[in-house]
């Protein structure tokens, strides 16, 4: 036992003395406001357990959708909430219950019919329940290859929470990175971060406050290098958001989708949420350079129907967790929470969604998110694909993209779509795309004006590993419909073979486009992500021949997309860049 760690046990039970030992809450409490200077001395002043500098190789923070082998949740109160936590859990992942005394739990769970079938138990020490906030992160190199756990000061001096992730890092045997050492240090709490696993964080402005010795570009800076976010977007505090935690409010879906809360006009925090995600969508787009999408979701008020401004619960269903193939909610009553399970299931159709009543902590600040910690898959095989949109009956067909990718090498990649949600899928072999590496490519056929196309994406790894997404799949899909030719003007052909030239083009390169009638088009160049590169053209055009000329010249040798859009009507193409 190094003397870190001495110390820390020693500032633990000076600290925490008997106003706050058996639970500390989720706020900052007075006494630990003043403990936490104190605290901060001792992490600067003494050994680490982990490795005190970046990797050595730039990773890549996992989204909370991706796979997990284990759910970290804490066994020390509200336990009738956690224990139905690990029954939904376990059947989708393992599931470590940290503890001071595991037979205690055995006993309570085989007391409530709930099973021990994918369970392990670390009795180590701990402070409190909010192990969102103290638990480990999870970063990839090479977007999918070794797997790391890093570690950030907690924002409570709470010597005990802030060791839960060695107790993690060594029944995992996961290496460990801490950011404890100058110039890393670096404080921060879970429940005010979330990224979309492309390299985008999102956090409030607490993070800043909470590092008053660091720049904005030097804690930007930390969480490149530990984290590999390369643009971390910071929103404004909420006003009756005491812990200032933006899980309490918002919730990432996928890499271009928010699901926020929302409040009656004018009341608590609606107006600053409704800032925030306005400033959201007027400086950022998603990773795919496209605007994000926001899903609203009521935050409702409590039982006696007061709203966090007039001293009422703040009731979030957005503090939510991702499980594999099950999402657990926070429910508080039917009225409300018929409403939002609705809105989850529409949002992510496949999916379990499993709701648990939250009445008990909520006044406490914090629901199922704030319980619960993951630890990302070892054998992880990723897939990223940016959802089509709406699509017209005059394309030729729609053309799917995804990076497929995983430790080993990928096999293969199929397309799986449909029409009618009664009849099988019909599956399509993806290819190679010949550029970007672990791009595939295929193209589902034109389909009558009125459809709609569900599909999905399955990869196979070298190693015999198959995943699907959206997870879920079969039953869970992406979907689009076809429109048909008399709701937006054709634009017939547009991009038909031989329309781009020269192709491939290292230079000056025309677009020949030809319309039945008059349209407003949007023309622009993507690479074979889906990533917006640049606009080629926007405006009116007449029917009849129409050339757009551009100039490849300052693009990287590669296939990129050019995309024609006329309304819902989205037609694309390669081109070559020599």
């Amino acid at each position: 036992m190094n003397n870190r760690f001495l110390l820390l046990l020693l500032i633990a039970s000076t600290f925490f003395t008997s106003s706050y030992a058996d639970q500390p809450e989720h706020k900052l409490s007075a006494a630990e406001r003043s403990a936490m200077p104190d605290y901060l001395r001792s992490i600067a002043q003494n050994s680490v357990f982990g490795i005190p500098t970046p990797p050595t190789s730039a990773v890549r923070a996992s989204a909370e959708w991706e796979e997990i082998d284990a759910l970290i949740v804490v066994w020390t109160s509200y336990t009738t909430i956690v224990r139905q936590i690990i029954n939904y859990a376990q059947s989708e992942t393992k599931v470590l219950v940290v503890c001071t005394d595991s037979n205690q739990v055995i006993a309570n769970l085989n007391a409530n019919q709930v099973p021990i079938n994918n369970v392990d138990f670390l009795q180590i020490g701990f402070n409190s329940i909010w192990c969102r906030d103290y638990g480990p992160w999870n970063v990839y190199t090479n977007n999918v290859d070794s797997l790391f756990l890093i570690d950030w000061i907690y924002n409570r001096p709470r010597a005990k929470d802030d060791t839960v992730s060695r107790g993690v890092a060594n029944f995992t045997g996961l290496p460990l990175y801490e950011t404890t050492t100058s110039p890393y240090d670096f404080i921060n709490t879970g429940g005010n971060f979330m990224c979309d696993g492309m390299g985008t964080g999102f956090a409030s402005r607490l993070v800043l406050n909470e590092n008053p010795t660091k720049s904005e570009q030097q804690i930007d800076s930390i969480m490149l290098q530990f984290m590999g976010i390369n643009r971390y977007i910071k929103m404004n505090p909420l006003p009756f958001d005491q812990i200032n935690h933006i899980d309490m409010h918002m919730k990432l879906l996928d890499e271009e989708t928010l699901l926020v809360g929302e409040y009656p006009t004018g009341i608590a925090d609606g107006p600053f949420i409704d800032s925030n995600i306005t400033y959201v969508l007027n400086n950022y787009n998603s990773s795919f350079g496209t605007p994000y999408k926001i899903v609203r979701i009521p935050m409702p008020p409590d039982a006696m129907n007061a709203y966090p401004n007039t001293g009422g619960d703040y009731r979030t269903y957005t503090n939510a967790v991702f499980v594999n193939k099950t999402i657990i909610v926070p429910t508080y009553d039917p009225q409300y929470d018929t409403t939002a399970l609705r809105i989850w299931q529409e949002a992510m159709p496949g999916y379990r969604i499993r709701g648990i009543d939250c009445n008990q902590i909520i006044p406490s600040l914090g629901a199922i998110h704030c319980i619960t910690k993951e630890v990302s898959s070892k054998n992880l095989l990723r897939i990223v694909h940016q959802p089509l949109r709406d699509q017209s009956a005059a394309a030729p067909g729609y053309l799917i993209n995804a990076t497929v990718e995983h430790r080993t090498g990928i096999t293969g990649a199929i397309v799986y779509y449909r029409t009618d949600t009664l009849q099988p899928y019909t599956s399509l072999s993806m290819s190679p795309a010949g550029g970007p590496p672990n791009v595939w490519l295929a193209t589902i056929p034109a389909q009558p004006a009125g459809s709609t196309v569900y599909y999905y994406i399955q990869g196979t790894a070298t190693n015999g590993k198959s995943m699907n997404r959206p997870m879920p799949a079969p039953t869970g899909y992406w979907k689009f419909t076809v429109a048909g030719t008399t709701s937006i003007a054709d634009i017939t052909p547009v991009l038909s073979a031989g329309t781009i030239y020269p192709n491939p083009s290292k230079g000056l390169t025309c677009i020949q486009l030809n319309t039945t009638a008059a349209a407003n088009i949007d023309v622009q160049i993507m690479n074979l992500m889906g990533q917006y590169i640049d606009d080629i053209y926007t405006g009116h055009i007449e029917a009849g021949e129409k050339r757009v000329w551009f100039d490849t010249a300052p693009l990287a040798a590669g296939i990129y997309l050019v995309e024609v859009r006329n309304g819902n009507q989205v037609l694309r193409q390669k081109v070559v860049v020599r």
